[in-house]
Parts: C-alpha cells; sequence; structure tokens
C-alpha cells in the first residue's frame, strides 16, 4: 500500500522534521517524508532532510503570496497529500490555508488554546499554570488556531526556566507529532463541528495532580 507523501515547511533546526524522518523510516509507519520547504535557505532542517536523501529547497519570502504560489507550486508537483510545519516560523498567506484546508497542521508547545503565539513557555510560566505541553492542530487562518487532533501534558516544575520548560516540551512533541501524522494517515481522523473525532482512540484515564496528590496527603471527598 502506497505511504501517504508528507511535505514539512520549516524555518530553522528542524528538530521536529527529524522526529519525522526518523519515524517515517520504520518499515510499518504509513507516511513518508517527500519535501521539505523553507522560507531560510540557512535552516539547519535542510542539512537533515538532505542526509535523509529527502528532497528539499529553500523560498525565499519576499512576500505572503509570492512564498504560497511557490511552495503551492513545489507541493502539488511532489504529490504532497498532507503539510506538516514544524518550526516554521511565519504567517502563511489565506489563500495558500484554504487551499490546503484538512491537509495542514502544526504542532505548538502549548496546551491550545491556552497560551497561542510567540514565546508560549514564557506565558505559562508567568501565568503560573501545573502543566504545559503540545498540541497537534489543523490549520485555520487565525495564528495557532483549528481543530485540535492530540495533545501531551508536561508538569511545570518550581525550579523550571523557559530553557528547562521549553526542552521538556520538546521531548513530548518528538512523540506527538509522529503520532498525529499516523493517524491522518491511517484515515482514522474525521472533523465534525470544528472538532477532530478519531476512530479507534483511547483516552487515559485517571486524574493528574501537581502538585502530585501523595505529597500533601489524602484528599477528601467532599459532597455537593
Amino acid at each position: 500500500m502506497a505511504r501517504l507523501r508528507v511535505g514539512v515547511l520549516i524555518s530553522g533546526r528542524g528538530s521536529n522534521l527529524q522526529a519525522l524522518i526518523d519515524a517515517a523510516a520504520a518499515p510499518d509507519y504509513p507516511a513518508e517524508i517527500a519535501l521539505v520547504l523553507s522560507n531560510r535557505p540557512e535552516a539547519a532542517g535542510l542539512d537533515r532532510a538532505a542526509r535523509a536523501g529527502i528532497p528539499h529547497q529553500a523560498i525565499a519570502h519576499t512576500s505572503r503570496e509570492a512564498f504560497a504560489a511557490a511552495a503551492d507550486a513545489a507541493l502539488r508537483a511532489a504529490g504532497i497529500e498532507l503539510i506538516a510545519l514544524a518550526g516554521y516560523m511565519r504567517i502563511l498567506a489565506g489563500g495558500f490555508v484554504g487551499a490546503w484546508r484538512d491537509r495542514l497542521v502544526n504542532i505548538h508547545p502549548s496546551l491550545l488554546p491556552a497560551f497561542p503565539g510567540l514565546h508560549p513557555q514564557r506565558q505559562a510560566l508567568a501565568a503560573g499554570v501545573r502543566f504545559s505541553g503540545c498540541t497537534v492542530h489543523f490549520v485555520r487562518d487565525a495564528v495557532d488556531t483549528g481543530p485540535i487532533i492530540a495533545q501531551a501534558v508536561v508538569p511545570v516544575l518550581a525550579e523550571d526556566d523557559e530553557t528547562a520548560l521549553s526542552d521538556r516540551i520538546l521531548a513530548a512533541e518528538h512523540r506527538l507529532y509522529p503520532l498525529a501524522v499516523r493517524l491522518f494517515a491511517e484515515g482514522r481522523l474525521t472533523i465534525s463541528a470544528d472538532r477532530v473525532m478519531i476512530a479507534g482512540a483511547g483516552a487515559p484515564g485517571g486524574t493528574l495532580f501537581n502538585p502530585a496528590a501523595a505529597a500533601v496527603g489524602p484528599l477528601a471527598s467532599r459532597g455537593g
């Protein structure tokens, strides 16, 4: 059976691209990374693509519309069926987003809809949340919006700074993105009323506490 052809858009080091490349190396993975595009010719992720033997190209971002037209042509010429944004740091033209609707996904280092936009880890620390994480979602015109496919949760520790929290979230991203792409490739995702339904998916049972419940003693059950 033919594997889903995935195009990846990057702007930088491409660590999530590498996670997808590594996942696609498994014979039973239902997708392949068929093209990597970057708006920055110096992006280290292009070297990752080269080492993996994946076609890759830098497209100058002279304007959103010009980049969109060139990227769209390259993606269609390569027979791309799904686009994965992996650290692509520019806002895409609305026409491009519309043309690839429900075939364009992104990963963001927060539990959306909390902390969209830039520096979400810094936002999480400033807000004093006890958990953060990452989200894979279908892309819509507004930044960091769209139906949520999957999320991973990590604790926020008292000693965390932005770097420590970012590293913990990034490790979760490297596991979550290949999972989300697999679900798409297997045809298990359906969008209904702006929610993603996943065929055959389970969910964790139980509740997470931070601080851990054991550290603060028994939790009394309270009636309403």
